[in-house]
């Protein structure tokens, strides 16, 4: 355990009350507050926020969220059910959002910008059941409704290529895309008691095993040898393999040889040139994550003190830092086009405050 400090105490607080904040009325979380380009809602990002304030004592914030996504899910009912059962042959641009106004509707900017990411539907999925259980109550009719449709989408679409967590790389099949599409199947199959749902998810599981497994580790995607920070969410919170399974161990040992950087930060991937490729805070607290269930809470609290040093004057935290830029030529065409870094990212604070309680440092 990490001892508690009075500038710890302040982050805690601080981070809890950044994601407070950034609550839409309508239970939507913006992806960030002061960056235009983020000033929408994603399925992801939202579901871990929810996460970490439920762990923080914050249930009645987690389950606004969950109504807001049960309540624009029920909206588009007419067209989850089309495009469900259309899956295999509708193209990206028919599939269903991930991203959207900060009332539910569909995100309406001008930019071309991908859309088509399954992990936000099985990541929801996964968040939802986690949040169900800690309420203790049963799943209400609308709720189940929901859980149907979402879980039916994902069943049907699950092992199609699509755009990655970064919103990237369409045509490829993704390991942590997988990775959450199982762990939401598993999760609507606890839910509805469906056992057909975790077959699918037994399905998903072979082709990631199949298809993205390279010299004894899981990579990024299907036509690739290379890994990605994301590739940890495949034992942490998603399960579908074991901490101590050799494949992710090696998958582990790779992220933080290739990805993470001497004092402490993971980046993405190799190659990344996003304001030059930086390390990540929300995968820092991934890897910190990892280390504290491996049993190595040294390596975890130093993740931890990394994160807490990159905070701002005002406690912000960024989406990530550029000391140690992959391609410092790019910094300046980021700065230039969308200006300064994203600060806060709520979904930084949201995996800060997950791995304290991981830890147990409040």
């Amino acid at each position: 355990m990490s001892p508690t400090t009075p500038t710890r105490s302040a982050l805690i607080e601080r981070s809890v009350r950044i994601l407070l904040d950034g609550q839409a009325p309508s239970g939507a979380f913006v992806a960030s507050p002061t960056y235009a380009t983020y000033r929408f809602a994603w399925l992801r990002d939202g579901s871990f926020c929810a996460d970490a304030l439920d762990r923080h004592a914050q249930p009645e914030a987690a389950a606004a969220f969950h109504a807001w996504v049960c309540r624009t899910i029920l909206a588009m009912r007419p067209t989850v059910e089309r495009v469900t059962a259309a899956a295999r042959t509708m193209g990206a641009a028919a599939m269903l959002p991930t991203r959207f106004e900060l009332d539910g509707r569909t995100e309406s900017g001008e930019e071309d910008w991908p859309n088509f990411q399954l992990d936000g539907y099985g990541t929801w999925l996964w968040a939802f059941a986690e949040h169900v259980e800690r309420r203790g109550t049963d799943l209400e009719d609308h709720e189940r409704i929901v859980v149907e449709l979402v879980a039916g989408y994902v069943a049907a679409a699950g092992d199609r290529p699509c755009y990655d967590c970064w919103e990237e790389l369409v045509e490829r099949r993704h390991a942590s895309t997988l990775a959450a599409s199982v762990a939401g199947l598993r999760a609507a199959a606890h839910l509805l008691g469906d056992h057909e749902l975790a077959t699918v998810g037994s399905v998903l599981t072979e082709i990631l095993e199949r298809d993205l497994v390279r010299d004894g580790a899981f990579v990024k995607h299907d036509a690739t040898d290379s890994v990605d920070g994301s590739l940890l969410w495949l034992a942490l919170p998603f399960r579908v393999v074991a901490l101590d399974d050799p494949r992710f161990v090696r998958t582990a040992e790779r992220v933080e040889a290739e990805l993470g950087v001497p004092d402490g930060g993971v980046r993405r991937y190799l190659g990344d040139t996003f304001y030059g490729g930086g390390e990540w805070i929300l995968l820092t607290a991934w890897s910190g994550w990892v280390h504290h269930a491996a049993g190595r809470p040294e390596v975890a609290c130093e993740r931890l003190a990394w994160i807490e040093a990159q905070a701002s004057e005002d406690l912000e935290l960024p989406e990530q830092v550029g000391e140690h830029p992959q391609d410092p030529a790019r910094v300046a065409e980021w700065l230039q086009r969308w200006g300064p870094v994203a600060t806060p990212l709520l979904w930084s604070h949201a995996m800060y405050l997950t791995l304290v309680h991981e830890i147990g440092a409040r």
